[in-house]
């Protein structure tokens, strides 16, 4: 890196630091853990997402729930033995669908973007969409669906303003990985690439109301606040049409 450059990048983790309330070391820090190669982590087999143990602990006994993009199961699984709701899933991985099926988890092999015409109105107590949403192409009417068919909603994501994001732009002008984005450009699922100010956008012009949010930062999961904007690498986001 020429001397010009390194000038110009201390300017920018000294703003960085300051926008965001993140200390200088730290940016440094993530930016010289990446000049070797960029970390590409997996989820660990089996063990629950921070998002479902949240969902886990929020859904009421004997729910009905309808997870989208079900996988093979895992949370419906654990409702259903944890908190007795009566489950159904959607999936369109036929792998993932004999999984549920192995496990005893109700599941309907189906492509979300084609929308959820076979369930009619308020059918189910809470609709869960977790971390699909910036992977569909009609994510607008998948959202749509959700709460028709939903009396609320869980959606998670992540959130394309988290400040790891800005750094990989910004600093070393590549498209970001981070623990919950482990794609390169060329293999993502991720086509709609959005923040968490872009889904409170969508929610007051489509009239919904955000009931609760929580917040992964740092490994830690609280409730919204507004640095969160910038310091959530996550979010799950309660949703439901006012009454």
């Amino acid at each position: 890196m020429t001397p010009g450059r390194v000038a110009a990048t201390l300017k920018l983790v000294d703003f960085a630091s300051h926008f965001f309330g993140v200390s200088e070391e730290t940016i440094m820090d993530f930016v010289e853990e990446h000049k070797a190669g960029r970390k590409r982590t997996a989820p660990v087999p089996g063990f629950p997402r921070w998002q479902d143990v949240v969902l886990e602990q929020e859904i009421p006994e004997g729910a009905s729930v309808l997870d989208l993009g079900c996988g093979c199961g895992d949370l419906l699984s654990r409702l259903m033995e944890t908190r007795h709701v009566r489950g159904q899933g959607i999936e369109l991985d036929p792998e993932a669908v004999a999984s549920c099926i192995a496990r005893g988890v109700p599941v309907i092999q189906s492509d979300l973007d084609e929308g959820l015409r076979g369930f009619p109105d308020g059918s189910f107590d809470l609709v869960v969409l977790e971390e699909t949403l910036q992977t569909l192409r009609r994510p607008m009417c998948v959202l749509k669906e959700m709460l028709r068919v939903g009396r609320k909603g869980a959606v998670s994501f992540p959130n394309f303003a988290f400040w790891k994001v800005w750094i990989d732009f910004a600093i070393r002008g590549r498209m970001p990985v981070t623990g919950t984005l482990p794609y390169e450009w060329h293999d993502s699922p991720n086509v709609h690439l959005f923040t968490f100010r872009d889904f409170s956008d969508w929610a007051e012009n489509a009239g919904v109301l955000m009931s609760e949010v929580f917040v992964l930062s740092e490994g830690m999961v609280n409730r919204y606040r507004e640095e969160d904007d910038f310091l959530g690498e996550e979010m799950l986001v309660f949703v439901e049409k006012p009454v």
